[in-house]
């Protein structure tokens, strides 16, 4: 359309500019000549019987030619734009198939990179044909593509491979603790050495889980299933509320009664870290007297679900919400160094999580003191219905 319209303009341009200097050629064409007739000459109008002196001969013969040339140059404008009308659609429709045809190497390169964007680093453009910008621009996206392929590989040989050189001494020191504690002629001083050993061990095997955990969400999921909010919830209360009875902290639930009611789409096992890192989070910093932790689970307004987690606790200040995502930060009275089995890194891995299943979170700090935290996840879409059998058809 754009060009279409560029074309109407310039043909609009090329008409008035032909208009002008025809209308200036006719005007010294038609210029009655120096002639002089006697004024004692009659001139006779054959077609209308009118007898004419010289002078009125020459005004008749000047009139006459500006009515000729008039009506010349008002068939030439309407023939010009009749003309320009026909070429604007044929200019348009061949405008838009060449468009067409120019531009599919870009709709191509377009598709392959959100092919891409969905975590399918294999695909490549491998665009045909002759060696101009669009070959080039396709070819150094591929080139790119490898780069990024490669770079992923690693990163995931190196996930793997450190999950398992950590996870392999931290095991092997904790089963030797834990051998060591069950000696009943152990020394109080020496079990007691070992509780500690056992805690840190413990704490430093959360801080690798924890770390390992982070860099794998924060990729994109490349596999979605419809995974039940409510049951996801309903698993993570059921693991926290033991360590809420222990601190005095009562959890109250708001959860859809029947199953499936509020289903989304993405990994159950990560849906369920998220629930349980929040709650065990409000759980944990809830440092009020007589405190609370409220869940609840209900279907959003634009589709999906929302977990929303409210607790009381200390007043959070409204320029440290956004703070409470990075990775090592607890909350207020919380130092690094302190013995506490949380690592730093629970909300920094809700947050991970929820963007790899393309949902959102928000911590709102209340005035009573405490966070709601509100997470959306999108709703996964419904299967498929079978095709119908036709008339006719056997079963």
């Amino acid at each position: 359309m754009f060009y279409g319209g560029m074309f109407l303009l310039a043909g609009l341009i090329m008409v008035l500019a032909m208009y002008l200097f025809v209308d200036q050629a006719f005007g010294s064409a038609t210029q009655v000549p120096p002639i002089r007739v006697d004024p004692n000459v009659q001139i006779t109008n054959t077609a209308t019987g009118q007898v004419l002196t010289g002078d009125q001969f020459r005004a008749w013969l000047s009139a006459y030619q500006q009515h000729e040339a008039s009506d010349a140059l008002h068939v030439l404008v309407w023939k010009s734009l009749a003309a320009l009308l026909a070429l604007l659609i044929l200019a348009v429709f061949f405008g838009y198939a060449m468009a067409g045809r120019v531009l599919s190497p870009l709709g191509r390169i377009t598709r392959t990179a959100r092919q891409v964007a969905s975590s399918d680093l294999h695909r490549r453009i491998e665009l045909d044909g002759p060696d101009d910008e669009l070959k080039e621009l396709a070819d150094t996206f591929d080139d790119m593509l490898d780069r990024l392929d490669r770079s992923f590989e690693s990163q995931q040989k190196f996930v793997a491979n450190a999950s398992h050189e950590l996870r392999t001494p931290l095991a092997i020191n904790r089963t030797l603790l834990e051998v060591q504690l069950s000696d009943p002629e152990a020394p109080p001083e020496l079990l007691q050495l070992g509780k500690t050993l056992l805690a840190t061990n413990e704490r430093s095997e959360q801080l690798v889980e924890g770390l390992l955990l982070l860099a794998r969400s924060d990729n994109e999921l490349t596999e979605r299933k419809p995974v039940d909010l409510a049951e996801v919830a309903r698993q993570a209360l059921e693991q926290m509320r033991g360590e809420a009875e222990q601190r005095g902290v009562r959890i109250r639930s708001a959860l859809p009664p029947q199953a499936g009611e509020v289903m989304v789409a993405g990994n159950g096992v990560l849906l369920e870290r998220v629930a349980l890192n929040l709650v065990q989070n409000a759980v944990k910093y809830n440092l009020a007297e007589d405190g609370w932790v409220d869940v609840q689970v209900h279907a959003a307004v634009n589709g999906g679900g929302e977990l929303v987690v409210v607790n009381s606790g200390p007043v959070v200040p409204g320029y440290d919400v956004e703070n409470i995502f990075e990775p090592f930060r607890r909350g207020k009275g919380r130092e690094r160094t302190r013995s506490d089995k949380g690592v730093g890194l629970g909300l920094s891995i809700v947050r991970s999580v929820v963007r790899a299943h393309h949902g959102s979170i928000e911590a709102v700090p209340r005035a009573e003191g405490g966070l709601l935290i509100r997470v959306r996840i999108p709703a996964a879409k419904a299967p498929a219905l079978p095709p119908l059998p036709t008339r006719g058809a056997t079963g």
